[in-house]
């Protein structure tokens, strides 16, 4: 058990055009949301989805792959680990946000689709 970290893999859809930030230190970074699906009968038997959104970082070279391919709607699996962070609002208000930040991504969907970001 000693080997156990922190990892993260989803598979689901982009939610939004990534967000690219070129730093002034040269490197760039995308952010966007990623949005998973579970599906299961509920105690009459219908079919039921549940949706959970997740907020996703990508840096680097990553970042350059998201920002030429990722486009809203675009079906993705990820590998990553989760990182939570604190900011203060305008107002003085503190929120917390945790974020998956990735190490790797592969574009899924139907081959020969546009990959183009919308």
């Amino acid at each position: 058990m000693s080997t156990l970290k922190n990892k993260v893999q989803l598979i689901g859809n982009v939610g939004n055009s990534p967000e690219i930030t070129n730093l002034e230190s040269g490197k760039k970074v995308a952010k966007f949301s990623m949005a998973t699906n579970e599906f299961y009968k509920n105690s009459e038997g219908e079919k039921q989805q549940d949706t959970q959104w997740h907020n996703i970082v990508a840096w680097g070279k990553i970042a350059e792959i998201v920002e030429k391919y990722v486009g809203k709607g675009k079906e993705v699996a990820l590998e990553g680990r989760l990182t939570s962070r604190s900011y203060e609002t305008k107002e003085g208000e503190k929120r917390y946000v945790t974020e998956v930040v990735i190490d790797e991504i592969l574009l899924l969907g139907i081959k020969g689709e546009d990959n183009a970001t919308e």
